[in-house]
């Protein structure tokens, strides 16, 4: 099988919205090889600012997923440039038109992908950081007989009316810009995109981050140069492909789709896979405090903090060493299991 970006053709897919997303197709690289049994697959989802590149940082030779013993999928969600999004669709679902997308929509778009193309029926893990997690945890109660097991991190089941909240912000700050022309752009909004990377930068840490200037460990001497490295990190992004994925986020519910009739409760108690949920303890996304309401939910779980004062960028690959520690070890539970 080969190791590059693949393209899986799902023709039109009519969306939980009641949108209808035509010609829309998945893009995923896979990693290793498939055994014969079909019972190595490690499923990665991407994260918001994510893609199939950026989740290369959770997995490696030696490493709890390991290419050398696991088939992986890294599957690139809706709207993040790759997969169909606002920025690479046809008229009439291009830029702003483009459809309302939840993750329920994701999720059986993955299932047909992993089914369709491999003849894969069952999962081993399905793991990821932040609205990669947030799938992991759709997976499981979307399709609970297939996934042996979860482990969300920095993530949650559904999207807190708090989370909801900060999103509003940075949605305004990039909206505000007077070349936004709801979406219309002919030229990108610059400023928008500036102010959506200055707001984020606030929430994606903790306060004693930046008390502690701990910043200067990611090389920056002021926090003026990290700001501006935020601003120039959303310079790189569609707009309509942000506030398309941030509706997704906000929509974020296991239980908002016509199996579990939003009654969460019944969703969480349906998963079956072992969970293991990782948070950190200054998370300003995904605090623990919902993740505990949660797991005294789902069956056959637990809870794990990691303390640390790098809130929600305390899983990005290459900040907190001792993190990936943490996570490796968990994963490799889950695993060996």
């Amino acid at each position: 099988m080969k190791n590059t970006l693949q393209y899986f053709k799902l023709g039109d897919v009519e969306l939980l919205s009641g949108g209808l997303l035509p010609n829309a197709f998945l893009a995923y690289r896979t990693y290793g090889i498939l055994n014969s049994n079909k019972d190595n697959v490690v499923l990665l989802p991407t994260f918001y600012t994510g893609n199939h590149i950026r989740n290369e940082g959770f997995f490696g030779d030696g490493r709890a997923i390991d290419p050398s013993r696991h088939f992986i999928i890294s599957i690139n969600m809706f709207g993040n440039g790759f997969s169909s999004s606002p920025s690479n669709s046809p008229i009439p679902v291009d830029g702003p038109n483009f459809p309302e997308v939840n993750l329920y929509d994701n999720i059986l778009c993955q299932r047909r992908l992993i089914n369709e193309e491999f003849g894969i029926e069952r999962i081993k893990l399905v793991t990821g950081w932040s609205m990669a997690g947030c799938q992991s945890y759709h997976w499981a109660s979307q399709f609970p007989e297939l996934v042996d097991s979860i482990l969300p991190f920095c993530a949650s089941a559904r999207t807190s009316i708090h989370n909801y909240v900060f999103l509003e912000g940075v949605k305004a700050a990039l909206t505000a810009d007077v070349n936004w022309l709801n979406g219309h752009f002919e030229t990108p909004p610059v400023s928008g995109l500036k102010a959506f990377g200055r707001v984020y930068a606030g929430w994606a840490y903790s306060q004693t981050f930046f008390r502690e200037e701990l910043y200067k460990e990611l090389g920056f001497d002021t926090v003026e140069d990290l700001l501006r490295n935020w601003e120039e990190d959303h310079l790189l992004w569609d707009a309509n492909n942000l506030l398309s994925k941030l509706k997704t986020w906000q929509s974020a519910d296991i239980s908002a789709n016509p199996v579990y009739g939003y009654n969460f409760k019944h969703a969480l108690n349906s998963i079956e896979a072992k969970t293991i949920v990782i948070s950190c303890s200054s998370d300003l996304y995904f605090p623990p405090e919902d993740n505990t309401l949660e797991v005294k939910e789902i069956p056959n779980s637990e809870l794990r903090i990691y303390e640390s004062p790098w809130g929600h960028c305390v899983a990005s690959p290459g900040n907190d060493n001792e993190f990936t520690l943490f996570l490796d070890r968990a994963i490799s539970e889950l695993l060996e299991k």
